[in-house]
């Protein structure tokens, strides 16, 4: 073997032990959303698009999903480390499930206030919360405003409602044929579905639940007691990633939707932006946020909460919220500032 032909092998098993090593230093993760790709899914799409998770460190991969239970249920069998959900969803896991090995944990929150809203339209005559006794309502058995409902009803004396339960797409569709008189579901998601059905949004009465003595927080970021104990480190980072991610998304959602639209080449863009910004300013920048600091919880309000998902989803054991939730993770102060200024 020649000198130079020498030299040239060197070089490239020590480009190859180079690649190796970064390779070696970059933690996989998979993640889990809680639906399919829609607006809100830009909160994370676009700090993948951005390579911010990268710069982090972390190969993470983002997966469409089907509902919070969905996510919790893969994030605790391990299929993927972390995930997107509902934090009702994670405490109604870990009360029904007391033994099991895996509960998922949330590690910052997302949307600061439950986006679960009950709508009707105006023909019906149903104006206030009081008007929806004894009345029909609609959606699926696992929605999560549905699953929440007896929070609401407590909370504005309402009795004797019945249900329908249908698949999601025809939620909405039978409350314009008039098969239900109200629904439940996520205020950015059916509204939009009402108007793409033909219901003009100034005909449709929203009743979210927020407005209407209902504390509940909405979706978190979890993570697998595999992940916290062993890589600490990594779930860390991607919080630092994601919030810098959010940012730019809260400050430019038109934008963000390309990333969206990049993983799903048929969304509406324009619909989808909409949904975005829907989502933004009534969960993510809501009061409750801004008073509270985005990522966080508040102790009492998350103690409240615990206690109201135990009585209303009648769980097998009372919910510690104590064991759902850690926020030793969360990044500085000055990261988690990604709200704009009022």
């Amino acid at each position: 073997m020649s000198k130079r032909i020498f030299l040239k092998t060197v070089a490239s098993l020590a480009t190859l032990g180079f690649l190796g090593l970064v390779q070696a230093q970059t933690t996989p993760i998979k993640f889990q959303l809680d639906w399919r790709f829609e607006g809100p899914s830009a909160l994370f799409l676009t700090p993948t698009a951005k390579g911010y998770f990268k710069d982090a460190k972390l190969d993470v991969t983002v997966d469409a999903g089907n509902g919070s239970g969905g996510a919790v249920t893969r994030v605790a069998s391990g299929a993927y480390d972390m995930g997107f959900a509902d934090l009702a969803a994670v405490m109604e896991f870990h009360a029904n499930n007391p033994d099991a090995p895996n509960k998922p944990v949330a590690v910052m929150m997302v949307y600061n206030d439950t986006p679960a809203s009950v709508m009707a339209l105006k023909k019906s005559g149903i104006k206030t919360p009081a008007d929806l006794s004894g009345k029909k309502m609609g959606a699926p058995v696992f929605d999560a405003g549905r699953r929440a409902f007896p929070i609401f009803a407590k909370a504005n004396a309402i009795s004797g409602v019945t249900w329908t339960a249908m698949d999601p797409p025809l939620r909405e569709t039978m409350l314009v044929r008039g098969d239900v008189d109200a629904i439940t579901g996520f205020t950015f998601t059916s509204l939009l579905n009402l108007e793409a059905r033909g219901a003009k949004a100034a005909d449709v009465v929203v009743m979210p639940y927020p407005a209407f003595g209902v504390k509940l927080y909405g979706n978190a970021i979890i993570a697998s007691p595999k992940l916290i104990k062993e890589n600490p480190e990594a779930i860390k980072a991607f919080l630092a990633a994601f919030a810098k991610g959010a940012k730019d998304v809260i400050a430019n959602p038109g934008a963000a939707i390309n990333d969206v639209k990049a993983r799903d080449g048929i969304v509406n863009v324009a619909l989808e932006t909409r949904r975005l910004q829907l989502a933004i300013d009534t969960t993510i920048n809501s009061p409750n946020a801004r008073a509270e600091g985005f990522g966080q919880v508040n102790g009492p309000r998350l103690a409240l909460m615990a206690s109201q998902v135990s009585d209303a989803f009648g769980t097998k054991t009372r919910v510690n919220p104590d064991a759902v939730w850690n926020g030793s993770f969360l990044p500085t102060k000055a990261v988690l500032d990604v709200l704009p200024k009022k």
